[in-house]
């Protein structure tokens, strides 16, 4: 592929461009990551019927694959961390979720909590975004976005 955001026509025709771009949701000419990670929301209920220990391991799957299949993406369209790849995002909303038990409230409340911290890039995560290069980088700000998101999700969590 060239130095461009790919078509959904190519995603189609390329599987590690299709998950990176969150199964064409990264292509939304507004807010890809946020697109992103709302495809995140049915994957993390239909893990949430699951075992803890099922869940852990598909979600470990995804933050491990996560970093090859970013790094892949990034360096097949030529653009370090492109806006469109998301799959750090459905990544980091499945780890926001895993200390929390299923609700309706807290699926919104983490969505909410991790686009918050995935936006504002609080320090260290902005440092991280800026000096962390290849697959890894494209994964562990949005990885450690979603340890902030998570640790104040399951402080509020019992409240709501």
């Amino acid at each position: 592929m060239s130095n461009h955001t790919p078509t959904f026509k190519q995603l189609l025709s390329n599987p590690v461009q299709m998950l990176a771009f969150g199964f064409g949701s990264g292509l939304a000419k507004k807010a890809p990551g946020t697109m992103g990670t709302l495809v995140a929301v049915p994957m993390y209920y239909g893990l949430a019927q699951f075992s803890e220990g099922t869940y852990l391991l598909i979600m470990l799957l995804v933050i491990v694959s996560g970093v090859w299949i970013c790094g892949k993406a990034s360096e097949d369209i030529g653009v370090h961390d492109h806006g469109g790849i998301v799959w750090d995002e459905i990544a980091g909303y499945l780890l926001t979720m895993y200390w929390v038990t299923f609700s309706w409230q807290n699926m919104a409340l983490g969505f909410v909590l991790f686009r918050l911290f995935d936006i504002l890039k609080p320090w260290p995560i902005n440092w991280l975004d800026r000096h962390v290069e290849g697959g890894f980088g494209i994964m562990v700000d949005d990885l450690l976005a979603a340890l902030m998101a998570a640790a104040c999700l399951y402080f509020i969590a019992p409240f709501i």
